[in-house]
């Protein structure tokens, strides 16, 4: 439910997509997760005017059903490099030039953000999940889950493979995934601002749920790719 944020949005990022469009093979590719308010209305009024961007729409699944519908839609359309994030406005477009200057050297290259403005409890959040991921997986990395991020096809669909369609924090995992089995990796500074406009549809209670869930399924990933080593 992006309608106060989306016309900004695509504004802000088609000029990236003009700038390194590949031919014009390279989209703007945005997931409707089944938003209720007009947000797919607005999209669809932008669409004439800006011919690089793709609208797709599906059933209401969450954050994390969401990214994977859309990483597996790219390698799919057979995407040399996928690019990843939010939709309300926290990111900013003039940082992905750092990012796209990395591809040569590194296969992923990762946000981290050292100074998040979206509240005291979201960063306790994700110290605590760093601070986890070290203790399950032995991977010390500075933010697990920054929603920007560039990554090479092949090394995204080799991890995508490894985890369960309907995974509720699949770039959590993908973080892991990298640095667990040492890829290329690279994490650069990103600034991350307030949300632009709308409501957050995560709170402290649906927080609680997600990291529930997630214990158990760290110990399950744990466990696989500790008997993976092992073969």
């Amino acid at each position: 439910n992006e309608a106060d944020n989306i016309r900004t949005l695509i504004h802000d990022w088609y000029p990236v997509i003009e700038k390194y469009h590949g031919n014009r093979k390279s989209r703007l590719v945005v997931i409707n997760d089944g938003s209720k308010d007009n947000t797919l209305e607005r999209l669809q009024e932008l669409m004439p005017a800006h011919p690089l961007l793709e609208v797709l729409t599906k059933p209401n699944g969450g954050h994390g059903s969401a990214v994977l519908y859309g990483y597996h839609y790219a390698i799919h359309q057979g995407a040399d490099y996928i690019f990843q994030t939010d939709s309300d406005g926290q990111t900013l477009p003039s940082e992905f030039d750092r990012f796209w200057k990395l591809k040569k050297r590194y296969d992923i290259v990762l946000g981290m953000r050292p100074d998040r403005k979206d509240g005291v409890s979201r960063v306790f959040v994700e110290k605590t999940l760093c601070v986890l991921l070290r203790l399950f997986f032995g991977v010390s990395v500075p933010d697990a889950n920054a929603p920007y991020r560039l990554m090479k096809r092949e090394i995204l669909e080799k991890y995508l493979r490894m985890l369960p369609d309907d995974y509720n924090i699949p770039n959590v995992m993908l973080t892991v995934f990298f640095a667990f089995y040492h890829e290329k990796l690279k994490f650069v500074r990103i600034t991350f601002r307030p949300r632009q406009g709308g409501s957050n549809s995560i709170n402290i209670k649906s927080i609680g749920k997600i990291g529930w869930k997630a214990l158990g399924d760290f110990r399950m990933f744990r466990d696989k790719m500790r008997r993976q080593s092992v073969q």
